[in-house]
């Protein structure tokens, strides 16, 4: 089952229920997690409950968690990729007795699938639990715009669709976080985003990274936040799952200090694509912590020619959108350049080096940046096969 396969359906908050009274439940909760994280990266899960049996017809699911995604898949669709888990992890359709791991649509949108199942004290208490968890965090997001550009002077303001690229941006996340800003150091960039309704911060044309400029730009908005997030000026095709999926890495681990996303590159990636040393690749380990970043290919496959690396390994493309807690936002643009920032000149090996931890979520949407002229022109294409849906 393709996850980057889309029906045209509105996106819609599904509630999930897992349960297992298996010899391993936890495991098999986990296990089930995994997958579904899979296909859904922004997913948000409660913490595992023992109960009571719940009666001789469901036979007693000792342990549960309770799921939140945002989906476009249809029922019938979420339905079937539960099915297709429950299987694979060894479900016994004919047991009662022992069930390994059960996976229950309960809600969808607005509309109850299963009430009985709604009602039961661990549902609810996940549920609340899961709010409390999205209520919780604040998000703020900030949008760094520089006028001058080496490839594409004047970037932010070129007409996409017959809107600077700046407002299509601005317009596409301020609906996704709880505010959002864009941060420039050009008045011209700032009257534009004014004339819009946008809301705009002046930071200093000193800054070396566009880390350094949201930092500026959060301190200047003086309204506390849990975690900002730092999206490019030049994307403006950044979707809702995509943001989703960085605030999960919040919600959902306390132990995220800076979250991205990460890209697999597929078997039709050519070895070109995969070699562009202008696409950093990452290197993901335990709990989806980055392990390191390259613009060289990594790892080696050492057993295999380079013609048949991308057919026996999952590489990963960094996709260049950030989130950092605010305290930690305030650390690492307080630190010095290291040896390994300095040889790949990429700024996140400093804050590896440094000891944070980067957790990564998997995308397997394909944004549209624009840095140059030519990468306009295809951004203008893809819009018009947007509007024309």
């Amino acid at each position: 089952m393709s996850s980057s396969t889309r029906k045209s359906l509105p996106v819609r908050r599904a509630i999930i229920s897992l349960g297992s009274n298996s010899a391993t439940s936890a495991f098999m909760l986990q296990a089930a997690l995994g997958r579904l994280r899979k296909y859904f990266p922004s997913l948000i899960a409660s913490t595992l409950l023992e109960t009571e049996p719940i009666g001789l017809d469901n036979a007693a699911l000792f342990s549960n968690q309770t799921v939140s995604i945002k989906t476009s898949w249809s029922r019938e669709r979420l339905h079937d990729l539960f099915k297709e888990i429950e299987q694979d992890l060894g479900r016994d359709p004919k047991s009662i007795c022992e069930v390994a791991i059960d996976i229950d649509l309960v809600q969808y949108g607005t509309q109850v699938v299963k009430s009985k199942e709604l009602n039961y004290p661990h549902v609810k208490q996940g549920i609340e639990e899961l709010l409390e968890k999205e209520e919780k965090m604040k998000f703020i997001g900030i949008i760094p715009a520089r006028y001058a550009s080496t490839r594409f002077p004047a970037k932010p303001l070129a007409k996409l669709g017959g809107k600077p690229v700046i407002q299509r941006v601005y317009e596409q996340v301020v609906d996704m976080v709880d505010a959002a800003y864009v941060a420039t150091d050009d008045e011209r960039i700032a009257e534009v985003v004014r004339g819009f309704g946008g809301k705009v911060v002046m930071t200093s044309p000193d800054h070396q990274s566009g880390t350094d400029r949201c930092y500026e730009a959060y301190q200047k908005v003086a309204t506390p936040f849990d975690v900002i997030i730092n999206i490019q000026g030049d994307e403006p095709f950044v979707q809702q799952e995509q943001i989703d999926s960085l605030k999960s890495c919040f919600i959902n681990d306390e132990t995220t200090d800076i979250a991205t996303l990460i890209k697999p590159f597929t078997q039709k990636s050519s070895l070109t694509d995969l070699e562009n040393s202008n696409s950093p690749k990452v290197v993901v380990g335990k709990e989806d912590k980055a392990l390191y970043f390259s613009r060289s290919v990594v790892p080696y496959l050492r057993n295999y020619p380079k013609e048949e690396w991308l057919a026996n390994h999952t590489f990963y493309k960094h996709i260049g959108l950030y989130a950092y807690r605010a305290e930690v936002l305030a650390e690492i643009t307080a630190l010095e350049q290291t040896p390994l920032e300095l040889s790949e000149s990429l700024e996140q090996l400093r804050w590896l080096e440094n000891g944070y931890h980067i957790k990564v979520a998997t995308t397997h949407i394909e944004t549209i940046g624009i840095d140059t002229p030519e990468d306009l022109e295809r951004a203008e294409a893809f819009l018009r096969t947007q509007t024309n849906k």
